[in-house]
């Protein structure tokens, strides 16, 4: 699709949802000028084009879509009531996934990957987020940095229903639980999650069954062809994770606090989805991102 019918795409279901969940969200005083749906539209279109600074998102719209959104205000207006909607943004994104009926699949995969602070060698003078970030070992990148750890879960689809942030030397197995929602079925993981009082606890209290490839001094008693199966299928969520820090850029931290670190997130997540949600609706391969817009 063009980039403007995309931009009338996300305008027309956003303000369609704060329509039909009639969102209040100040008690007292005039609306802005300048709807929440349209500045959610633009957090989410600008992501999607890679404006992830909250001063070239601003930028990009002021100069070249001023005519669609003669009521932008001011950058400094903007920017902040972008960060006072991130607990909407996260309804939207649950909204986005009940539609798509993605949290009751029967299929979930989770992962890891890092979000680096700041370069190694400077990490000793790193001011930021004392208390919360940590060092960490990315072993598929055989990488030790200072930062923190994403975790990520998706549908069988590519549709992200769970996300988390914690200190990188934090086990990823302790923020499985932070991600779940309604999840149920079959939860397939990498051999970070062998843990069997995970696998017990997932089981009682979440009715997932987590199944994970061993290691090679661990005896397996399943099929060669069910434990290939799993291996393959791990490349959907290696897919997902690809395009969040590629094209979304997450691993680039630009936030002094964890508010504004979640701010960041919830809109990356909420236009990758966003994307998804608009190719399975047009029948689109629903990771088929890249070539969504045709700019």
């Amino acid at each position: 699709m063009s980039l403007e019918d995309f931009i009338i795409h996300v305008y027309v279901l956003v303000d369609d949802w704060f329509k039909k969940e009639a969102v209040i969200l100040r008690k007292s005083g005039f609306p802005p000028a300048f709807s929440d749906a349209e500045v959610i539209t633009l957090e989410i279109v600008g992501e999607y084009l890679g404006y992830d600074k909250d001063k070239s998102n601003w930028k990009y719209f002021h100069q070249h879509w001023l005519e669609w959104f003669p009521q932008l205000p001011t950058r400094t207006t903007y920017v902040r009531q972008c960060a006072n909607l991130w607990v909407v943004k996260q309804r939207l994104h649950s909204m986005l996934c009940e539609e798509m009926g993605v949290k009751e699949s029967s299929v979930h995969r989770v992962d890891g990957f890092p979000i680096p602070l700041c370069n190694f060698r400077r990490a000793n003078r790193c001011q930021l987020f004392r208390g919360e970030a940590d060092y960490g070992h990315c072993a598929s990148k055989n990488m030790t940095y200072y930062g923190f750890q994403a975790l990520v879960i998706v549908s069988s689809v590519g549709v992200i229903t769970g996300f988390t942030v914690m200190a990188a030397n934090h086990d990823e197995a302790e923020g499985v639980f932070e991600c779940l929602s309604t999840q149920k079925g079959l939860l397939e993981g990498d051999k970070g999650f062998i843990r069997p009082i995970l696998k017990e606890d997932l089981a009682n209290g979440n009715q997932l069954n987590l199944q994970t490839p061993l290691r090679q001094n661990m005896s397996d008693s399943r099929p060669k062809t069910y434990v290939n199966e799993l291996m393959r299928d791990r490349r959907l969520i290696e897919t997902v994770i690809g395009q969040l820090t590629e094209q979304f850029n997450i691993q680039t931290l630009r936030a002094r606090d964890r508010w504004h670190l979640t701010v960041r997130i919830t809109r990356k997540i909420l236009s990758h989805t966003m994307a998804v949600f608009l190719n399975v609706t047009t029948g689109r391969s629903p990771l088929h991102i890249a070539d969504l817009v045709s700019l």
